[in-house]
């Protein structure tokens, strides 16, 4: 199935483990074990996606078991696999990288017959450890949870963070107050594979096995492959799930932070959040890494990340392709960001799109509009579904102005999308959102009383939003 055609909500699936990643061999992996936790407690298990996959049934002590201690999952893999990899780290090539603090775990079919893997974040020391302690802070847990959970509820696709347990250790950082505590994480994904993984073979001149993996990812992602043209294939659709992926970014207000081609999966999909932020208002040199000094990797320049990310896949591909017959492929990618950023703007909005060149001049008018910095971007979202103002609101004397008062003769023209505003969410006095300070406190309480009742009740709201965002219950 291909990987664009995820369902909105995971259908629930027999349990169905999977070993397709050996078909690669062992020139793409190294067998590791996980770390000795002094302590596995349970802080989030995520049952909707462990139902999608058949796990749902699995009692806490069992949970704990395979997602803590990793005990290998029955018939699926029967030991753990770091990956191999390079990548661009802030456009510097790095050689010496790879799984430094996890690795794949189990590789799964879902209720929908996509593949899926199971890999870790703070699982030990690898090969590619370095100088790193191959752990995760518990706070750095608690954020990706957050990062997924939001990301998800907004439609963009996501890996989905499949459980949290708490380990023991007291860690030290650089950039946090230490010691801290740590976790490990268990992340659901569509491909373990990242742009890096071609780029090594690149870098090692190793055409045989730049073409396997080629096959395998259009077999097992897209549902293609077979035929003479694999890496103008892959291109193509790395091209368009890239361009998707950026403009989910710019239409959630979402700020990865480490856009790195390590960090880009061959599906497009996001995953990996570090020091993430959403911007509240929409500003195109917000940050979120404290270390994006020239801001390589803010707001406004995601896009840009994104395609050089793939121009780098591009590069890599050389090896088996001519560069003639990939250039017009990578040529592509901004037309498909244009395109895709009407669809996600259109659906955050909850209105029909109508034509090209209407569509465009309207995605143009709110990024005017917004960029004023009168309105944060949840708010305006919120108060503009369906295309209509909604009034009352804390935002009504910016909105009675320019550029607000000429967007919203644009937005006339337009009709709400079948359901955009059936959800009790859009009665709501204002809306749900992600914004650092909420973390933080979230972070906060956790910390000061172990206190997880905030962190639980900004999941459940988030996930309601998405039930609204979705049109559904």
């Amino acid at each position: 199935m291909r990987f664009g055609s995820m369902p909105r909500l995971p259908l629930p699936s027999p349990y169905a483990p999977e070993r397709t990643i050996l078909e690669l061999g062992d020139a793409f992996y190294d067998p590791v074990e996980a770390a000795d936790f002094p302590q596995t407690i349970l802080r989030f298990r995520n049952q909707r996606w462990a139902a999608a996959v058949g796990l749902e049934g699995l009692s806490d002590d069992q949970w704990l078991a395979h997602f803590g201690r990793f005990r290998p999952l029955p018939d699926a893999l029967e030991g753990a696999l770091a990956l191999r990899y390079h990548g661009h780290q802030f456009r510097v090539y790095n050689p010496e990288i790879g799984d430094g603090r996890g690795f794949l775990f189990a590789q799964l079919r879902d209720g929908a017959g996509r593949l899926l893997d199971l890999g870790t974040k703070g699982s030990g020391q690898t090969p590619y450890s370095r100088f790193g302690d191959g752990r995760l802070t518990l706070k750095g847990g608690v954020r990706e949870v957050l990062a997924t959970e939001m990301l998800e509820a907004l439609g963009i696709e996501t890996s989905k963070t499949f459980s949290l347990i708490e380990t023991g250790e007291n860690l030290e950082r650089n950039d946090e107050p230490s010691p801290t505590r740590s976790a490990v994480l268990v992340r659901l994904q569509h491909s373990h594979i990242r742009i890096g993984t071609f780029q090594r073979l690149a870098y090692f001149d190793l055409p045989n096995e730049m073409a396997a993996l080629t096959e395998y990812c259009l077999r097992h992602y897209y549902g293609g492959g077979g035929g003479g043209g694999g890496a103008v294939e892959l291109l193509g659709h790395m091209v368009r799930e890239g361009a998707r992926l950026a403009a989910e970014y710019i239409a959630a207000g979402f700020v990865h932070g480490v856009l790195n081609s390590d960090n880009i999966a061959i599906t497009g999909e996001s995953f990996d959040y570090g020091p993430w932020r959403f911007t509240p208002f929409w500003d195109g040199h917000f940050t979120a890494a404290y270390f994006d000094h020239a801001g390589l990797y803010s707001f406004g320049r995601q896009p840009e990340a994104i395609h050089w990310d793939v121009l780098q896949l591009a590069r890599s591909l050389t090896l088996i392709a001519d560069v003639d017959t990939l250039r017009p492929v990578l040529d592509g990618f901004p037309a498909a960001f244009q395109q895709a950023l009407v669809g996600t703007m259109c659906g955050r909005l909850g209105i029909a799109a109508m034509e090209t060149e209407r569509d465009l001049a309207l995605v143009a008018a709110i990024e005017t509009a917004l960029a004023a910095g009168t309105v944060e971007i949840d708010r305006f979202f919120f108060d503009w579904r369906g295309g209509r103002r909604r009034r009352p609101s804390p935002a009504d004397e910016a909105y009675a102005a320019e550029p607000f008062a000429a967007l919203a003769e644009m937005l006339a023209e337009y009709v709400p999308a079948p359901a955009a505003l059936d959800h009790e969410y859009w009665s709501d006095a204002g809306p749900s959102s992600m914004h650092i300070d909420e973390v933080e406190a979230i972070w906060s309480a956790i910390d000061a009383a172990d206190d997880w009742r905030p962190f639980e009740a900004k999941i459940a709201a988030v996930r309601r939003m998405g039930g609204a965002m979705r049109g559904g219950a």
